[in-house]
This record gives C-alpha cells, structure tokens and sequence, in this order.
C-alpha cells in the first residue's frame, strides 16, 4: 500500500526590530573573507536588504522565550546593519526581515549557519562578465559599474573586455575547456574571425599557452616600442585612423600597431618633409630610409665642413660653463674620486659645453651642389642627418680650360673670361634629387612543409652568414697586426711567384673596401661593426689628411707598434671571406677561387681565434631559424641540446618551433656550419670549443632530465619521465 508523500512546512518569516538580535556563538563563520563588512553596508545602504537572516529565540534557563532573537546564519549581514545603525543611518527599531527557526527543531543551529555557507554556488565568472555588458548596455557607465560594485574601473573594463570576445570561445570557456588566462590572451585582438582561427590551430596542440595565443593574434602587427613607431608616435598614427591593440591584463608595452602599412607611410612622409627641408640647402641628392646598411658611405667622399661660429652670446656662455667646470676641477683636485653631487655636476656641464660643439657645419657652396645627404633614423629614434658625401660620378673631372677649345672664347654665351673647369665639369643640380627606399632587401623563404631532409642553406641566407664572419674577421685583423702582416706578406708573395693562379685570395690588398651586397638588418648594429666604426672613428680625428706631404711626415714619425697599428686597420677593410654567387661563364668568381676563399678566410679565423658567438652573432627566428626548413632547426636544437629535446619540437608547425628553438638555443653557443671554425668542428664533439657549435649527444638519463631538458611546462606536461628519458636517450 503507497504512503502519502510527507508534506514540508517551511519556516515563517516575520520582520523582527533590530535591537530584538544577537549574533549567535553558533555562527561557523571565523574568518573574513571576501567583501569587507564596510563594502556590505554600503551595498545594503544602496539597494537594501537583499536576503533574510536566519533566527532562532533565545530562551532562558528555564526554556522561556526571553524576546531576543540569535542569528546562526546570516552574521556578516548583522554586522553590517550594525555599522549602519552606529552611524546613524537605521534605525535601532528598524525591522529586519528574519526567517525565523522554530526553538525545538532537531536542526542544529551549527548545521544552518554551514549549510547556508557549504550550499552557496559562486557565480561563474563568464556570468558576471555578461551581467557587466547587460548593465552598461542598460546605460550604467563603468565608473558606476566599479562603484556599485567596490572594484576599480580597471576591472570593469577588464571583465567587460572579456566578455566581447567571441561567443564560440566564451562558449568553450563555460564548458571549462579553456583557461582564465588563455580567454585573457585572446582579447589582444578583437577580430573574432582571427581569435576563433587561433584557437583552431591551438587547441589539439600543445602549445596553448596564453603567451604563445597572443603571439599569434598580434603576429602581423608592430609593437608600439618598434623604432617607427616610437619615430612618428602613436598618437600620430591613431589620429591618421590607425588601431591600437591592447592588453588590458598584462604590460604590453605601449600595445601593438595593426596596420604595418600605415606606420610605414606616415615615417615615410615625415622623413621626406624632412628632407624637403634639408633640400633647401643646395644638395644634389637626399637619400631617405628607415635603414641606413652597414657601409652605406663606402666609396663617398666625406666633405670636411667648418663649424658654425658661435655668436657673442653663445661664446660667453660656453666660457661661463667652462669656468665653472675648471673651478670645480681645481677645488677637489686633491681627493681620490669626486664626491656624488659633484661627479653629476661636473657630467651636467660636459653635456652643457658638448651641445656648443655639435653645432651645424658650414660646407663650401660649390661641394654642396655635388655632394648628397642621408636621412634616417638613429639608434635612439629619433632623426638623424648626415650631410656632404660626393658620390664618385660626381668628383670633378681634371680637365683644364684648354679642353673646351675655342668655344670659351665665344661671344654671346654667357661665359665669364674667368670661368674655371672646376665650374664647368661639376657644377651644382638645378634641383635636389630625393630618394626613398634603400632598405636592405630581406628575404624570406616560404612557408611549405619538408620532407625532413637537410638541403643545403639557401645561398643568400649564407651570403648574409659569411657577412657576418667577414665583418668579424675584419675587426679581429684590425687589432692583430702581426696576423695582418703575414696575411699581407702571404698576398704579396703570390702575387710574384703565382701571378697565373693567385685569383681567389680572401684578401683585397689594394686596398679595394669590402662591401657586403648581402648583409642581415642587425648587423650594422652589431657589436662587431661598432668596434670597427670607433676604432675607424679615432684613426681618422688623428691622421692628417688632406695633404700627402704631411700625412707622410706624419707616418714616419710613427713608432713601429703604431704603423703596424695603422696596417693592421687598413688591411682589415680588405677582408673578404664572403660567399657569392659562382658564374659558370667566366665572370665573377670561380667555383675554385670561392673553395680558395674560404678555406684562407678560415685559416686567418684560427690565427685570430675568432668566435663568433663572443663576437655578438647568435641564432634567432630573424637571423637563421625561419630562415631554414624545419629539419634545419631540428638539427640545430638537436646539436645543441640532444635528440631528446629535438624531438619533443618535432610536432610544432614551423613558426612555433622556430620561437621554441630560438629559447633553447640562447646562450648555447651554437653555430651553424658555415660559422664554424675547421680546427674546432673537427675536434671530438664532447671536448668542441665553446662558441663553435659544439655538440652533445650523450643519452640523459632519468635523473638528469629536469636539469638537462629546458622546455616551457606545455611541451612536457603530461609525458612520464621514463618516456621523457627515453627520447632523450635515443
């Protein structure tokens, strides 16, 4: 026979006056936690009370109800309502609505106060993004939004940008198959056809990581901190209907630039109103670009210009700073070092008199009608402007006044008696001729899938290599004056004893400058090419030139250690251990003479002991990684830091794995083949140099993993250690 289903009576609810309740000792609660009791107040002072407490009668030692009432659940609302109540603003009368617990109920008060805390679902944070939006949609502005809510108007963007991502990713994050972090990441970009193409690549892989998202979503775009950028500001470029993509969860250092074409455009007309300006001085031609390649003054004659003369003004004030600095100079004279302020003092005054020497140069009216300008940007981004260099074609003819024959003497046109051939055979352009481009051509290889077997490196991606041993090779003979010597003597020597089969030398002894037509973007700002400016830089403040009589008075007066000095420089500038291109029809370089080259050019890389990760050269995604198939990268982690860890990239596409390698392989000291030193590439692998691309192929047992394997948490996540240290022993 069924029974009836029992039927549930609910407790009653009564609103009961405020100084009728007391906290009760059976509250669960200790610990505070979440929203402050002051936060509360405010909150119910606001939008009143939105949920009861939960009473039960205080009853005597004798089991009479006293008229007081014990909260047991409810006791953070209490406190609030008391604050409101010490400030006056409730009533000590005020009722409270109270659900109120029957005193001979067999549930404990203890198990009411947790339940009601245990039983409480938080709100998904998915939720309260969207309940953001609805308030804001309902006009309530963010500033409101974060006051009602006690958090800063950062946050309210924060949780608002997240909920504008795209419904098909908030979808994946509700249903827990996406992180915080990584639904962060994709509000960089708010293109959800992208973010939604992003995901898509991401989500079987295991690189999910949030940095790698963002990565991917600005991948087309130019970071704020780009030199051009920075250049035509940001503000320019947003005014010009440019977009700014921001993180609003992380420091993204001024965000990323979304139209690349536009940037480059408005550097482009800001250098060139620059030069129109500079036109107005007479040159023949202005030069504009972005990038000035190292060498770009090779060949040029370099005019020498008298600085401008300072006026009255500007001469007492240099002498006013001058005095000053002499003074101070004199007045602690006698101690060890400066103290603080002093030394800053002493600084402030040398940049102070500098300015006064970095003053515009006067050039000769007639040069500048021959000569040109380079304008780019500097190392510090801001505009730099290099005047008066005269292109061969534009040096004056010798010719005298008798080559014209007798058309000077000609009357009616227009010649003076006195006209000199220096005029007639160079005379200034009518109108200045300004250039834009210039760039270094960079070449990048496309996108495709191997087969996994090694080819050879593509031959400008070694053009660009061997530039970078050329210039190093240069700088490292520039300071060895003894190798410089034997280098020279061994060049002479074949000259006269091989003249039929001496093509092919790594030396130019003309000296004919090497310029390098292929050459990586970095490397005019490489360490290397630094140190031959500056050494090139002091060598020419010293020498007298300009007149041959008293430049060879003054290298003879040299000491020996000097001239050696001196050739050892010249001699550099020689070097030439690039690739080329080898012309099978006779023209150029043979394939014998490049093989010559080479192996020369790495016979003097022994004699200098040249190393070219100290020389500043290392493998990046730009300078080699994306450069080369994936088989390529694989191969050079593989050298670098085992099979173990090469093949645990194997699986990434092959802009992630480049990234990847690029991190591992910083501060191996690998280099690729055509780097390597012959002497040390055939040593043993386990005793190669450092800075040679030495090798380790040793198997890493169990116990070394952990401090032989460096891999970001998403390559290792979930792999057993016996199965990591089983690749890794292969």
């Amino acid at each position: 026979m069924a029974q009836a289903a029992q039927k549930i009576t609910l407790s009653s609810s009564r609103d009961i006056p405020f100084d009728k309740l007391v906290l009760s000792q059976s509250n669960v609660r200790r610990i505070k936690a979440g929203v402050s009791v002051e936060e509360l107040a405010e909150d119910i002072a606001r939008r009143g009370l939105l949920q009861g407490l939960s009473v039960r009668p205080v009853l005597d030692a004798d089991g009479v109800e006293t008229g007081k009432f014990e909260i047991p659940a409810g006791g953070r609302r209490f406190q609030a309502l008391s604050l409101l109540v010490k400030q006056k603003r409730l009533a000590k009368t005020a009722p409270v609505p109270c659900v109120l617990r029957d005193a001979t109920s067999d549930i404990l008060a203890e198990d009411d106060s947790l339940a009601e805390n245990m039983q409480r679902v938080a709100l998904h944070p998915l939720d309260q993004f969207r309940a953001f939006v609805a308030l804001r949609e309902k006009g309530q502005g963010e500033e409101a939004i974060a006051a009602a809510f006690f958090v800063t108007p950062q946050i309210v963007k924060q949780r608002l940008k997240l909920a504008s991502v795209a419904p098909a990713l908030l979808d994946v994050y509700a249903e827990d198959s996406m992180t915080l972090e990584q639904l962060m990441a994709f509000t960089v970009n708010p293109d959800h056809v992208r973010q939604a193409q992003v995901w898509d690549a991401v989500k079987n892989s295991w690189n999910k990581e949030p940095y790698s998202i963002r990565r991917m979503l600005t991948e087309t775009s130019v970071r704020a901190s780009d030199r051009r950028a920075v250049f035509v500001g940001v503000d320019a470029y947003e005014t010009a209907g440019g977009v700014v993509l921001r993180d609003l969860f992380q420091g993204d250092d001024g965000g990323w630039l979304e139209d690349p074409a536009l940037l480059d455009r408005l550097v482009a007309d800001k250098l060139q109103a620059e030069a129109q300006a500079i036109a107005a001085e007479g040159w023949k031609w202005i030069e504009v670009s972005t990038e000035l390649p190292y060498g770009y003054s090779y060949g040029l004659r370099r005019l020498a210009g008298d600085p401008s003369p300072l006026s009255a003004d500007e001469a007492a004030e240099h002498a006013k700073l001058l005095a000053k600095y002499r003074a101070l100079e004199q007045e602690y004279s006698g101690q060890d070092e400066y103290p603080e302020e002093i030394d800053t003092r002493l600084g402030e005054l040398e940049s102070a008199m500098e300015a006064f020497d970095q003053r515009p140069l006067i050039f000769d009216a007639a040069e500048v009608g021959r000569a040109g300008v380079f304008v780019t940007l500097d190392r510090d981004v801001g505009l730099a402007v290099y005047r008066g260099y005269v292109r061969p074609e534009d040096e004056p003819r010798e010719e005298t006044v008798a080559n014209f024959g007798d058309e000077l003497d000609k009357e009616g046109q227009g010649t003076d008696g006195d006209v000199s051939a220096h005029q007639l055979s160079a005379g200034p352009s009518a109108a200045t001729v300004i250039t834009s481009g210039g760039q270094p051509f960079s070449a990048g290889l496309p996108y495709d899938e191997d087969d996994g077997a090694l080819k050879p490196l593509p031959e400008r991606l070694v053009m660009e290599l061997t530039a970078h041993r050329t210039l190093a090779l240069r700088e490292a003979i520039g300071r060895s004056p003894d190798v410089a010597l034997t280098l020279l003597l061994m060049k002479l020597v074949n000259d006269t004893f091989r003249s039929s089969g001496a093509s092919g030398s790594c030396l130019e002894a003309s000296v004919r400058t090497v310029y390098m037509s292929a050459q990586a973007p970095d490397l005019k700002d490489s360490p290397v090419a630094k140190a031959v400016d500056d050494r090139h830089a002091a060598w020419e403040a010293d020498l007298p030139l300009g007149d041959d009589a008293v430049l060879w008075d003054y290298l003879s007066a040299f000491d020996q250690a000097s001239r050696l000095a001196l050739l050892a420089h010249c001699l550099s500038f020689g070097i030439n251990a690039l690739h080329e291109k080898v012309n099978p029809y006779g023209a150029g370089i043979s394939t014998s003479g490049l093989a010559r080259r080479i192996a020369q050019s790495d016979l003097v890389a022994q004699a200098v002991d040249l190393d070219l990760v100290a020389a500043g050269w290392e493998p990046t995604a730009d300078t080699y990684l994306n450069r080369v198939p994936k088989a390529r990268i694989l191969e050079a982690v593989r050298e670098a830091k085992g099979e173990g860890t090469a093949q645990l990239l194997d699986h990434l596409k092959k802009g992630e794995m480049a990234t990847e390698a690029e991190r591992l392989l910083k501060g191996s000291g690998w280099l690729p083949e055509v780097l390597r030193r012959s002497d040390l590439a055939a040593l043993d692998g386990d005793v190669a140099a450092e800075g040679q691309g030495a090798l380790s192929e040793e198997p890493l047992g169990a116990a070394d993993i952990d401090a032989e394997i460096d891999l970001p948490a998403f390559l290792m996540a979930d792999l057993p250690v016996e199965s990591t240290a089983l690749m890794a022993a292969e």
